[in-house]
């Protein structure tokens, strides 16, 4: 029995105009070509055969009496496997493989769907939507978009081609401690974090893979939690705070842990508490260490030398990253945790078992092939100049101007955390920190909600108090498209200070 591989083409970049959802293309229109063509020929021989049975029953039902045997019944069914034999031949003659000029034969169909021959190229990904100067544009999220122009250039280095019976399997590696983690993932995010030196990954600890940074949150925290406690655990963190941490700690309504709010609000002992270190911070960017000195999960989904000097590798007990913060992918769900305990990274393991049963394989092979193409670019050999981490530094920095310049041009109506530098390791210079959202506070007279406010000049940001800070203060996101960007620019040049 043959398996019939459909393959399934991914490109780094493919924007739909109504999202941002990866595309993935069917190449089997030959194939499926092919089945028609034998589908009709089988149709028509069985025809060829009902018509001669027919005309042997009308001889026989007839006024002519019955066939004596060895005759006209005999006679028919002959006459019938003639014409189906003769129609078969005519068939493979007319539609065989012709010899070229110089003797080679085209494969078939079934060689296609073996991936023996190229298919034909996907079609373009569509161009940058339009964004409309009088359109209300939303930076409330984190969509890093900003990255699509970088991926179309990379072009077909970055497709990844997967054989539609690739994968089947829920288990990735049987023998691994995480079964759902693909060896290749593995490598590749092994390999970027040795390459950028932001993390130590080379001391013992253990890779667990989940969907996104918050399905590994979750696990964390569940791994955490000590068994048969009286009560749940509290989970804190230093405000202003990703403003995700509340409800995503409690949305399972676990009796393992809850949400217990500023980690500052606390005397900075142990207590028991899971504290959650976000650095470079999530909204405003600001290098974090552990408040209290109890057990902690460090979220380092922004620790990338296009955000923040990468001044060491970090070493702590359980860290966070994703594919999203990266390289801009954020369809494509995954994110890893490096644990340096082992029954802890089996716990987390444990948890995204029974959760979603693992982690997309599909996933895991196409960033596989994405930080590959960001490590790659770094090779001394590689000669391209398509580097990830240059070209996201020059676009976070033309930003960054832009939006101070902007701000400083309203005459004081707005203000923004002061510039920081540092030395970075990767890139061998001081260079300054450009976070991926800008943590904007409104400084005009009578404005109590800068979100509201903003809202009035069409603009939508995240509110301040969803962080557990001030409701003057909103997060914008810095990682959107040019011209969403430009249009900011535009509107926040065009408030001032004075009504």
């Amino acid at each position: 029995m043959t398996c019939l591989c459909v393959p399934a083409v991914f490109l780094a970049c493919a924007a739909p105009s109504t999202g941002h959802k990866t595309t993935g293309l069917l190449r089997d229109d030959h194939q499926q070509r092919k089945i028609n063509t034998a589908s009709g020929t089988r149709g028509k021989v069985f025809a060829a055969r009902a018509g001669m049975s027919g005309m042997d029953r009308g001889r026989r039902e007839g006024g002519g009496g019955r066939a004596p045997a060895g005759g006209v019944g005999m006679w028919a069914l002959a006459a019938s496997n003639l014409a189906s034999i003769a129609f078969l031949l005519h068939q493979h003659y007319v539609n065989r493989p012709r010899a070229s000029d110089d003797g080679s034969v085209p494969k078939t169909g079934s060689d296609d769907a073996n991936g023996d021959a190229p298919a034909p190229p996907p079609p373009p990904p569509p161009p940058e939507p339009i964004v409309a100067p009088d359109a209300v544009i939303n930076l409330e999220l984190g969509d890093p978009t900003m990255y699509e122009a970088f991926w179309r250039e990379a072009g077909e280095r970055a497709e990844v081609v997967i054989p539609g019976c690739w994968g089947m399997s829920y288990t990735s590696d049987a023998g691994s401690l995480c079964w759902f983690l693909e060896p290749e993932f593995e490598r590749e995010v092994r390999r970027l974090h040795r390459l950028v030196g932001n993390a130590a990954v080379d001391d013992g600890y253990h890779l667990v893979v989940g969907t996104g940074a918050t399905q590994l949150f979750q696990a964390a925290m569940y791994a955490l939690s000590p068994a048969g406690a009286d009560r749940p655990v509290g989970v804190v963190s230093p405000a202003p705070y990703y403003s995700s941490y509340p409800p995503q700690t409690d949305l399972l309504l676990s009796g393992y842990y809850r949400w217990a709010g500023d980690a500052n609000a606390l005397d900075g002992g142990n207590d028991g508490h899971i504290e959650l270190v976000c650095s470079p911070n999530n909204p405003d960017g600001a290098i974090r260490e552990a408040v209290l000195s109890g057990k902690a999960i460090h979220d380092l989904v922004y620790y990338w030398p296009q955000y923040t000097p990468i001044t060491g590798a970090a070493a702590h007990d359980i860290m966070l990253f994703t594919v999203s913060k990266i390289t801009g992918h954020a369809g494509t769900r995954l994110g890893w945790a490096l644990v340096r305990d082992r029954d802890v990274a089996k716990k987390m393991v444990y948890f995204v078992d029974r959760a979603t049963i693992g982690v997309s394989r599909d996933s895991q092979h196409r960033a596989a092939k994405l930080l590959a193409v960001v490590s790659d670019a770094y090779d001394d050999d590689s000669g391209t100049p398509l580097r990830l981490f240059d070209f996201a530094r020059r676009r976070m920095a033309e930003s960054w101007r832009a939006l101070r310049a902007a701000v400083a041009g309203t005459g004081g109506a707005f203000s923004l955390p002061e510039e920081t530098t540092g030395y970075c390791n990767f890139t061998k210079q001081t260079v300054a920190a450009y976070p991926a959202f800008a943590w904007l506070r409104c400084e005009k007279d009578g404005v109590e909600d800068c979100a509201e406010f903003l809202r009035g000049h069409s603009i939508v940001a995240r509110g301040g108090e969803q962080f557990g800070g001030d409701a003057r203060c909103v997060r914008v996101n810095m990682l959107d498209r040019d011209g969403v960007f430009d249009i900011l620019i535009q509107r926040i040049s065009s408030i001032t200070l004075s009504p």
